[in-house]
Order: C-alpha cells, then structure tokens, then sequence
C-alpha cells in the first residue's frame, strides 16, 4: 500500500479497517472497509487531497451534514462523515452490483421498459430531494447503481456540498463539478445557482443515452461537448431509435430543452410524461424554430464567453470521451511473445492454466523456470523487454489469481495449500492450508473477487476465504443427488453475486468431453448449467468467452443479471492449449485483452517414406503434439492413428487418403490407442481405458465402425494379465494379442478366434518378453520380438501352431516386424534404428536372403511395445511418425481483443 493509503487506514483504526481501494473519480478515492462497530462492509470515499486543501473540514462537514436526512430507497444513504489527519471522508453502505455505466458499457443500449423504469425511479428520488431542497448536481451512469435490478443514487448532495465549501475557489481544486456529457447549458456556462431543472435536463440525458446508445451530445473534447450542449439542439432519439415511443420521446425533448423555463417543473412531472402514452410536448417545435442562437441569448451570455468558460472546464474535465459512435475503435493486434531462453513459459505436471492477466490488462503473470525443473511466477510487464522472477512465489505454484487492485497474487500449491504474495515485495503468506483441492491430483482453481473474497475449487464443493486468512465459508456444495460432480475453474462475476466454473463427474474430472459450464448464484448456492465447455471468464463487454474440449474458443451473450444466456453460440478464430488437468490456457482481462497459451510446440506428424527414405507428410491435419499407431486399412485408402493433445488424452481419428479431412472415433476414456483393421469387417479393434474397464486390466478391447457409423461396442477377449496390443490374421479369422504384463517382463502372445473359441491359445508363451506380433499376408506365418537372448531380436515361427519351427530374423537387434504383402519381404528397425528388409522365401521350409539397410529411421518414431509404421500395399511406401523437439510454449496476446469479439458477434 501507499503512506497515503497506510495513514489513513491508521487513522480510521479505530471505526473502519480499510479492505482495499475499489475505484477512484475526479472528486475521490472510494475504498472497501469493515465498519468494526456494527459488522457491515461500507464504502469509504476520501476526498483527494487538494480538493480537502481547499475545502477546509469545517465548511464541507457543516455542508454534507444537510444530506445525511435524506431516506429515500432509491437514495443511497449517507452513513458518516468526519475529518482525521488530514482526510475528508464520508461513508456510504457497500452495494454489491453494478453501476449504469457498466451496464451501458456491456449492452450500449438498454430496452425501452427497462430504460424508462430505471428513469422513473431516479426521478422518483430526486423529487423527493428536491422538495428536502437537495440538487445532486452530478446525475451520471456512473452515480447510479443497479442493486437487483433496483437503481439507487449515490453521491447525493456531495456535489453541492463541495461547491459550497469551495465557494468562488473551486478553481483552485483542479477539477469541476459535473460530467461535460450530462451537464445542464446553464451549468456547462458555470452559473452559481442551479435549480431542480439542472438534474432533470441530466436525468434526461441518461434516458437518452440508455435509448440512443450515447449521450445527446458527444465530440472529440470537453470543449465541443459544452459548446454543443449551448449551442445545438439534441437529436431527436427517434430519429436513432425508431421504437421509442412517442409520448417517451417528447418527454425526453422537453427535458432536453435549453431553457430551464422550458423544462418539466419536477422530476414528477418527467416520470409522470414517461408513464403517460397520450402525452405530448408543444415546446419541442418552438424550440427547434428558435434556432441555434436564441438559448445563447436567453442565457444572457456573449458566445465568447461561452468558448471561455469552455475552454477553462475543458482543463480540468478528466473524463474519457470515446464514444464508439464517433471515434474508431482501436484495432485488434496479434502479437506472438519473445521470450528469452532462460524466461519462457513452462508446464508441468500440474493441472492447471499457467497465464493470468493482470487486471489491467498491462501484463502477463506465468508459469516459468524456476530452481532446477521447478517452476516459479514470472511477470512480463508490456512496457518492458523482458519478464521478473517472482522470487517470493513457492516452486510449483499453480492457478494464479490477481487481486481487483492488481497488487497481490493469491496461488495454490498442493497439496491444500493457497498462498498471498504482495508484488511491491514482502513474502508469501499461507491463507490456508487445509479444506482446499489437492493441485497435485486434481486440480480446482480460484479466482479473487471483487468483493475482496479469494474463490477455491475446495474438496466439498466451492468455498471462500479471506486474503488475510481464517475460516473457509461453503459458498457451493456438491449436488447431494450426483456426488460424483466436482466445480471447477471459478470465474467470479463483477460484482462478485455470482460466478461461472466449469462441472465435471468426478471420476472423469480430466476427460474435457465430459464438462460443462455453469453458473453459481453465490448468495444461494444454486448451480445451473449454461453450456458444454471446459472452462470460461466473463467479458466486460456482456459475453462468455469459453473453450471448448478441442481447445476452440467460443463466445456467448451472457447477462450478468439474470445469469443466463442471452443469444447463440459463435465460434471464435482462437485455438488455445488444453493443459494435463483437461482445461483451456487462456486469461481475459476487465479492459479487453486476451492471452493464450497456443500450444507446444513439440508435435508429431504422418509422413509418407519411400524405399530411399525420401518423406512427405501425408496430411496437413494428422499433427499433434502425440501421433501414435499409424495403420493402413487393407486397401491402402485409409489411416487410423491415435492423437493425443499436449493434455495427454489419446483418441483414434481416421484419414482418408483421398484428400478429405480426418474424422474422430472415440469420444470416451483418456487412452484409446493400439488400433487394428479387422479384415472384411469395416471396423477397427482398440484398446481403452473407458469406465467399462475392468479396473484391475488397466485396458480392454473395443470396436467401433471406421465410417462413425453405429455404436462403438466392448469384446470379451482379454487375459487377467491385460492387453498389450493386437493384430488380426489377414483372414480374419484370427485375433492375435500380447498379454500385457511388462513390469514382469515376460508379455507372451496368444490367439482366438472370435465366434468359434472361448478362450484363447497360447501362440508363444516362454520366460522370455514377446512383443509385436504380425501375421503374414498368407496367414502360415507370424514375427514378433524377443529378448530371449537378452536382446530383442525378431523370429519368425509357424501359425498357429508355433511350436513346430524357430527362425531368427535379426541378428544385431530388432524390433517391430511387418510383412509386405506379397509375402516376399519382412521389415524391422534394427538396433541402430535402421529400416531394413529381409528377402523371404516362405514354403514348405522358411527361408530368408541377406538382409539391407533401406534408410535410417531414427528421425521417426519407434516404441519395442507397438510398431509405429505400416506398408502400402504396393510394398513402396511406408507410412511413420516424424516428431519434432521444440518444447517451447508458445503465448499468443491478442491486444483489444473486445472489439473483435463484438463485430463477430454482431455479424449475422
């Protein structure tokens, strides 16, 4: 914190702890506190200090005192007031929500009831200040504050409170009284006494903005915004809006009206015009013949000094002008980080995203190097070339959150344990250590709210704790009818009311198939689901940004304040990293920014080898970070393998070398792998680890359609020892699988015949480790490998009755035997990784020829468990998998990012 910030909070010791700042105007400083003597949250607003320079204490306590009877309920009330240490502050209650302008901010524009509703109760208010003699002075968005739905006005009276403390000097503050976009014409030219009129033409330029979409008169500056506000008539909000209702769009004109003579009366006379469809204004066409001058000289002011007082007002003015109607928006830039060797992000084994934006958008907190193989945070700043070690954060922390201030970071480490580092220095504190999800296994999640409260995916359900520690509160428990599910990845919504996380069955908590989205009302508990996804944060801008399991980026129109959706899913242009934990890499700050892990960059691809080891890739889309198994169908026209992402989950996918695109087959488990082509069958036999598994096999077979078509469907034929792999006799008569029992180092082969055996025999069961098993084209023959001489090398024996005969294939090592299909010649990779071919001669009597190198293999994949090549048909192509090393993670920022998202969602 600042001195500023330390005296203060050591000052109002003894009434308020001050929590941390919540925003900051042109006037003051609000912070959240705890109110000691009655137990409530309370905003505490400082006025700046050369404000209260200038004000003096007496003057301004004696002023505000007159607006603290005010008891309205769309008012918000005034709780204390007073002076220490130098500080003038007054006190007002905490209200959990959202202001007008954030709403303003994410919809642009607001429905015609809810418009006039929301203004019919602020006028409500300020009528019955009116008549307590009290004008606000400042009526803005950002003074009305939406609780359930319901506005209440803050600030009131502290306007007029300072303008009569400061009396001729307000000058001398550095800042003016009301916002250019909402002031009156007589308060744009700085007349000293306002009337009730002042707030009404301001109530009425909120209505119009909340119709239109922008204030009745915007420009580039304060200047042209005043001199607009003089001298130019208002458009007429039809004219921008054609739905409004006539009777709303002439009371809305009336309240427009330059002079306040030709203004409503009183704020009830407005709401009354609002609710009234036969009303209607006669003043509208007089002023509008006036022409632009006529206000100017009813005012009784010169034009030049008008550009004076306009000019003096546009020094001091310190609101944003950037109405999208009349300035271009920023364009959305790409950029791809270069980071420094010793500084580049790193995963480990933990489950969860390494990239958190700061709040602000003007930073990247990550995942890096850290001591050994360790990780640490680092934080890469935009304004620098170069990220800074955190090196108060603990080795192997995971799920960052920042505060709302951007001053801390709150992290877990497993298991059960979130900690507090301060970035200005000072070490990591322990918040809690028990209660919360174990990192190391499952993973979980949190997020800091805006309500001070740090957010955790805990053991029993969602639960919340202080960033100065104490006692965790259950915020969401487990669904008692489906104790299966867990909450994930919580989002805390602005306002901290709700928040969005991600529900997964338990037992399958890293399988992203099997997640969805939900939405948690924070003050009840209850859970509803919105939409499939893996993980999703909320944009400013009134949408869900979500991942999908593939790591797509999606977006839907969310209303923070009903909690549901609003409008169709649209798919966005984005592909994000799925981490190990089953969940999507990506941060999304308040102000617009996005950043995301793009993937690592370690992948593997299909590639076609001829007999000279000449290589293509064999599609641009089979490359992922794991591609395992590649197997041709019979005929050579398709290729099964199995892919994996950098989470590790493997399905099978299908490539017809006819040029379309590949296509999914498996949908469940996280390891679907070892494919086989049934011959005659149009299916393809796998193995899985899906919940149907016996637990004890680790995996079993399964089959499922190569074309997607019907339901994939389990076999019964596996050994208590598991499966290991299989292969079918080209016939298809024969299932040919390896037990697989490596940690006992003695897999053997067996054989069935499905439909006619019910258990199967053994093929070659010695002491020895056998793998790889392939049966030749003409079904007599089977190779596989062996380490009985304490190597592995390949033999060839009979089928299926091996016991008759032993060849030995290889002799300087092998592994992974395949047959060509005219039965004349036998591959494998040697133990230099060679490819080499071996003649064959396969009668009565197996015989073999000299064997050769026909290239070096030891840039594609190889595994002694499970060839990973296979032969065209014609014996002159081999298909493999060529890996390529680069580890780096790739982090992609996508700088005003919002703006794309609300053209995309905005096209048709």
């Amino acid at each position: 914190m600042s001195n500023d910030v330390d005296r203060l909070s050591t000052a109002l010791a003894d009434r308020y702890r001050i929590e941390r700042e919540l925003g900051a105007g042109g006037m003051a400083t609000v912070y959240l506190a705890e109110d000691l003597k009655h137990k409530r949250m309370v905003a505490v607003k400082v006025l700046r200090p050369e404000l209260a320079a200038v004000l003096g204490a007496e003057r301004f306590l004696q002023e505000i005192t007159t607006t603290a009877n005010l008891q309205h309920p769309h008012i918000l009330p005034l709780f204390d007031s007073g002076e220490t240490d130098g500080f003038l502050y007054y006190v007002m209650p905490y209200i959990e929500g959202e202001t007008l302008r954030d709403k303003l901010n994410r919809e642009t524009q607001l429905s015609i009831d809810e418009a006039v509703k929301i203004t019919t109760d602020i006028a409500d208010a300020l009528d019955y200040a009116h008549r307590n003699n009290v004008i606000h002075r400042d009526i803005k968005p950002e003074n009305i504050l939406l609780h359930d739905g319901r506005p209440m006005v803050a600030d009131f009276g502290i306007a007029l409170a300072v303008s009569a403390a400061a009396g001729g000097r307000m000058t001398e503050t550095g800042l003016s009284l009301g916002t250019p976009h909402y002031m009156s014409p007589e308060q744009a030219t700085a007349e000293k006494d306002l009337t009730n009129r002042s707030d009404i033409y301001s109530l009425g330029s909120v209505l119009y903005e909340m119709l239109a979409g922008s204030p009745p008169h915007v420009g580039s500056s304060a200047q042209q915004i005043i001199m607009k506000i003089v001298t130019e008539e208002a458009q007429p909000v039809t004219k921008v809006r054609k739905s409004v209702s006539p009777h709303v769009a002439a009371a809305v004109a009336k309240a427009l009206e330059k002079l306040p003579a030709d203004r409503f009366a009183s704020a009830k006379a407005f709401a009354d015009a609002l609710a009234n469809p036969s009303y209607a204004s006669d003043t509208r066409a007089v002023s509008q013949a006036r022409g632009a001058i006529q206000p100017l000289r009813a005012l009784g002011l010169r034009a030049v000094a008008i550009v004076a007082v306009a000019a003096l007002i546009l020094g001091v003015v310190t609101t944003k002008l950037a109405w999208r109607e009349h300035t271009t928006p920023p364009p959305t830039m790409r950029l791809m980080l270069d980071m420094l060797a010793n500084q580049r992000p790193r995963y480990t084994a933990g489950p969860g995203p390494i990239l958190t934006l700061a709040p602000d958008g003007a930073g990247l907190l990550y995942s890096g190097p850290g001591v050994g193989t360790r990780t640490q945070y680092w934080l890469r700043q935009w304004d620098q070339l170069q990220a800074t070690r955190l090196p108060q954060s603990l080795d192997e922390g995971c799920c960052a959150a920042f505060s709302p201030s951007g001053d801390s970071v709150a992290y877990l480490t497993g298991p059960h344990t979130l900690h507090v580092v301060p970035l200005g220095g000072g070490l990591s504190a322990i918040v809690a250590d028990s209660g919360l999800t174990s990192v190391t296994d499952d993973g979980g999640g949190l997020d800091w709210g805006t309500d001070g409260w740090i957010y955790v995916s805990g053991i029993a359900g969602l639960v919340r704790v202080s960033p100065r520690g104490g006692a965790l509160e259950t915020v969401a428990t487990l669904d008692a009818e489906r104790d299966d599910l867990r909450y994930l990845w919580p989002e805390v919504l602005p306002g901290a009311r709700a928040a969005v996380l991600t529900v997964i069955p338990a037992r399958n908590a890293t399988d992203p198939e099997r997640a969805s989205i939900g939405v948690v009302d924070l003050s009840t508990g209850k859970i509803e689901i919105l939409l499939q996804g893996i993980r999703a944060q909320y944009s400013s801008a009134g949408y869900l940004v979500f991942a999908k399991a593939n790591g797509v980026l999606w977006a839907a129109p969310f209303d923070a304040g009903s909690l549901r959706l609003s409008g169709r899913e649209v798919e966005l242009s984005d592909t994000v990293a799925v981490t190990a934990g089953g969940t999507a890499d990506f941060s999304l700050s308040p102000d617009g920014t996005l950043a995301y892990a793009k993937g690592v960059v370690q992948s593997f691809q299909a590639v076609w080898v001829d007999r000279n080891g000449e290589s293509r890739r064999v599609a641009a889309d089979l490359r992922d970070f794991t591609v395992q198994q590649p197997t041709l169908s019979p005929d050579g026209l398709h290729l099964v393998v199995s892919m994996a992402g950098v989470d590790g989950r493997s399905h099978l996918w299908v490539e017809s070398l006819d040029g379309s695109p590949k296509s999914r087959l498996t949908f469940d488990g996280s390891t679907n792998y070892r494919p086989s082509w049934r011959p005659g069958t149009g299916t393809i036999t796998f193995l899985s680890n899906r919940e149907e598994t016996p637990a004890a096999l680790g995996s079993n077979l399964f089959e499922v359609r190569a074309d997607g078509s019907g339901s994939l469907s389990k076999t019964e034929f596996y050994d208590d020892r598991g499966l290991g792999g299989l292969t079918w006799s080209p016939d298809g008569t024969w299932m040919v699988f390896r037990t697989d029992d490596q940690e006992a180092g003695n897999a053997d082969i067996l054989a069935i015949r499905p439909g006619v055996d019910t258990v199967p025999r053994a093929v070659v069961a010695t002491p020895a480790e056998e793998l790889s098993p392939a049966v030749s084209f003409d079904g007599r023959w089977i190779a596989y490998s062996s380490n009985e001489s304490g190597r592995r090398e390949v033999y060839v024996r009979p089928f299926p009755d091996a016991g008759s005969a032993q060849y030995q294939i290889s002799t300087t090592g092998g592994i992974n035997p395949a047959w060509s299909h005219n039965g004349r010649e036998l591959f494998y990779l040697d133990a230099a990784s060679n490819l080499i071919s071996v003649p064959v001669t396969a009668g009565t009597t197996f015989q073999t020829g000299a064997p050769r190198v026909l290239f070096p293999a030891a840039q594609y994949a190889s595994n002694p468990f499970s060839r990973e090549y296979d032969i065209t048909p014609d014996g002159q192509e081999f298909v493999m998998i060529r890996g390529e090393s680069d580890a780096a993670v790739h982090v992609v920022v996508v700088f005003n990012f919002v703006e794309e998202l609300k053209r995309r969602m905005a096209a048709p």
